[in-house]
């Protein structure tokens, strides 16, 4: 099967997650997710690939064993993750289409009058003469992130269909409901999975490489007011409603996520200010650890994860562009848990929109660059 066939065939299956079951605690939160992770586990079966396990979750396994001479040295086992959920701020079906591009806007709806523009979107321009997978502009285009299982499914099968190319043992996992908070990731049993590092493919444009992201976290923050009559109220009423608006209106509107770029903290110290503002006891904050930077895990010796990603891309004429992901992904989850796990591009763009495309070259790279890493990964220790 052809990477455009297959990553097509996945967006039949409706995977939106739900935010409602999610915070129920179900998983997978929607039933497309097991229906596609069911799929998949069928084509590892047809291409021969060992161990493969679907749980209950949804989180599906499976290992590529490896290839070389058993009198040589032994490879680190390298591994692969994409999820399964597509995010919910559309829950339509999806209708792709390819469209040859030759510049200018892509009409995606006729009938609705939904184009997507190049004014809007000039990275566009980058794409002439490459097919563009598109949606009729009343769905997601879900290549987040199925861009990254058509990539990875299309890897394995490339290493099936050519023996010749020495790799050493090669995992796979897909799990669910990443757009919810990384839940997949966290329900993720690393020490079973028995890798030394891995990839996610769960970001953007051909050439983007994620190896830095936000450390994030939750916070709760509680106002307590003094209720009081009005005829006593001078020096006693604290309206804990007007407190909390006071206090989102010190927040710098300058620096909300729209309006700023790299690494920003704040809310703790504002917090302790305010305490001062209205009295001991009027404000309380509860700040909790969501995840952390997967540079943590990425330093020193442990940096070669970067390094074979770099040749990779290289061997495939792609710059590459290393960005700080303002935000998560599971690679963070599990670097955090003891898996090292930058992340590679799937090629698409405009995540999260009716306006998501995906350009098949970049697409095709995307796989071709997850062969490179396997090979790259058994070279140096042949």
């Amino acid at each position: 099967m052809n990477i455009v066939d297959r990553f097509l065939q996945y967006t039949h299956i409706n995977t939106t997650t739900s935010r409602e079951k999610g915070a129920a605690g179900i998983m997978p939160s929607s039933d497309g997710q097991m229906v596609l992770a069911q799929l998949i586990a069928k084509e590892l079966e047809a291409l021969d690939m060992k161990d493969i396990v679907l749980r209950e979750t949804a989180i599906l396994t499976a290992t590529l064993p490896s290839n070389v001479p058993a009198s040589a040295q032994i490879i680190p086992t390298v591994s692969f993750f994409a999820h399964l959920d597509t995010s919910a701020e559309q829950s339509n079906d999806t209708k792709a289409q390819v469209v040859p591009y030759n510049g200018g806007d892509i009409c995606l709806n006729t009938e609705q009058g939904i184009t997507l523009k190049e004014a809007e979107f000039p990275e566009l321009a980058n794409y002439v003469d490459d097919d563009i997978i598109v949606t009729d502009g009343t769905s997601l285009l879900g290549a987040d992130d199925k861009a990254a299982i058509a990539a990875i499914m299309h890897a394995l099968q490339t290493l099936k269909a050519n023996p010749d190319i020495l790799h050493g043992d090669v995992k796979v996992a897909f799990v669910p409901d990443e757009e919810q908070g990384l839940r997949g990731a966290k329900a993720f049993d690393v020490e079973s999975f028995d890798a030394d590092f891995g990839y996610t493919l769960d970001c953007c444009g051909i050439g983007e490489f994620v190896h830095e992201n936000w450390n994030a976290g939750d916070a709760v923050i509680t106002f307590t007011g003094q209720s009081a009559h009005p005829m006593s109220a001078k020096g006693k009423l604290k309206n804990s409603l007007l407190m909390a608006h006071q206090f989102i209106s010190m927040l710098p509107a300058g620096e909300a996520p729209q309006y700023t770029e790299g690494r920003m903290a704040f809310l703790q110290t504002m917090s302790n200010n305010c305490a001062g503002l209205w009295g001991e006891g009027s404000v309380s904050i509860h700040l909790a650890d969501r995840y952390e930077n997967v540079a943590n895990s990425l330093e020193g010796d442990a940096s070669f994860p970067i390094d074979i990603a770099k040749e990779a891309y290289a061997r495939n004429d792609i710059q590459m562009n290393a960005i700080p992901m303002r935000g998560g992904y599971d690679g963070a989850v599990l670097s955090q848990k003891g898996l090292p796990c930058p992340n590679i591009f799937t090629g698409a763009h405009n995540f999260h929109s009716i306006y998501e495309y995906l350009p098949v070259k970049s697409l095709q790279a995307a796989s071709a660059v997850v062969v490179d890493v396997i090979k790259i990964t058994a070279e140096r220790h042949l």
